[in-house]
């Protein structure tokens, strides 16, 4: 016979209270007992927490350890002291070199040369998804609703005269989380469009259900629309800046500019880019010499920014919380809620980052 989790409480109730206390505490809690581990890693928890209404995000980084050339994931985590600090996930696999990764819900969607892993953030268990149906490199990918578009290079067959020739395609292929089955055809770009074959993106978002993919080179810059199977070319406002690193928060891009030191916004109804005001002094400062960023949506109205930075004459890794707000006028303004360093950089480079709500 099981003993209760709390003697003095039925354990519905012990429930109901863990299912309140914010997410980010959750790995000391599993450290009272067993039973509290075990409760920690269970799917009742979860829903509960769902029917509650109660969601947190979480943020999961890929480094790469530059002297093992391993890929590993590592969880944002606020520590007893109030810091944040990236701490690695052990029970995660490694991910391929090749490999990228999407969130859906509460899952992270790892997909490598062909195997497909699921990792459930609720329990940092792992489980395999059907393998994708071809091979394809330099992958992009996106999740729109619950489908998720890989888009990237593909052998394609057709007949010349007598011979079978083959070639290499931009091709999208496309897995449903919901039947966890893949389409039966990949769905090939045409052949007039100026989308070049190899590394040539250097990012991809989805607003308004579009997929968008940025080149280095700027004819190439392209957009996926799903809903018709349809490619066209990307808008030229939304092309004239030299945008990585963006994450899109209300259908709206952000990125940080590094020349310019400040963040910008692009929203795609009213067709133009903004600067988002209130930053300029924290991003002047911090992100003075920083030759890399990142911005990830880190839930409603807020982004986390990563960045470099020396600090004692060691490189460090930074991450800043930053609070977005839409005045009266349409102007954007953001606010720092922390900024701390949450890993040292001597060791690592950073490759993806993704946000989970559990």
């Amino acid at each position: 016979m099981e003993l209760p989790l709390i003697p003095s409480l039925l354990d519905d109730v012990t429930v109901d209270i863990v299912a309140r206390v914010p997410r980010s505490q959750y790995p000391t809690l599993s450290l009272v007992s067993k039973s509290f581990r075990n409760l920690i890693a269970s799917p009742k928890l979860y829903k509960r927490r769902s029917q509650l209404g109660i969601s947190q995000h979480r943020l999961y980084a890929v480094l790469r350890n530059r002297k093992t050339g391993e890929f590993s994931f590592y969880i944002l985590h606020r520590k007893l002291n109030g810091y944040n600090r990236l701490v690695p996930v052990r029970s995660l696999p490694f991910m391929s070199s090749r490999g990228s990764c999407v969130s859906v819900g509460s899952k992270v969607y790892v997909f490598n040369d062909l195997s497909v892993l699921i990792f459930d953030c609720t329990s940092h268990t792992v489980q395999r998804a059907p393998d994708i149906p071809q091979r394809m490199s330099y992958k992009e990918v996106n999740v729109i609703g619950k489908k998720v578009y890989v888009i990237g290079d593909a052998f394609s067959h057709y007949v010349e005269e007598t011979a079978w020739e083959t070639v290499w395609q931009k091709a999208v292929t496309v897995f449903d989380t919901e039947t966890q089955s893949w389409e039966p055809k990949p769905r090939l770009v045409k052949e007039d469009m100026a989308v070049g074959i190899g590394p040539f993106w250097s990012d991809s978002v989805v607003m308004d259900g579009k997929i968008y993919l940025k080149t280095r080179k700027k004819d190439c810059s392209s957009v996926y629309v799903p809903e018709e199977r349809n490619w066209e070319l990307m808008d030229e406002v939304l092309n004239s800046k030299e945008w990585e690193g963006a994450c899109v928060i209300d259908d709206v891009l952000y990125y940080h500019d590094r020349s310019r030191k400040v963040l910008r916004a692009y929203d795609p109804k009213q067709g133009c880019w903004s600067v988002v005001n209130g930053l300029e002094e924290f991003l002047a400062v911090e992100t003075a010499r920083s030759r890399w960023s990142r911005t990830v949506n880190y839930g409603p109205n807020k982004l986390a920014l990563f960045f470099p930075k020396k600090q004692y004459g060691e490189k460090m890794i930074c991450c800043a919380e930053v609070a977005l707000e839409r005045r009266q006028g349409g102007e954007i303004w953001g606010k720092v809620q922390w900024c701390h360093i949450v890993i040292g950089g001597e060791l690592f480079d950073m490759v993806k980052f993704v946000a989970v709500t559990v």
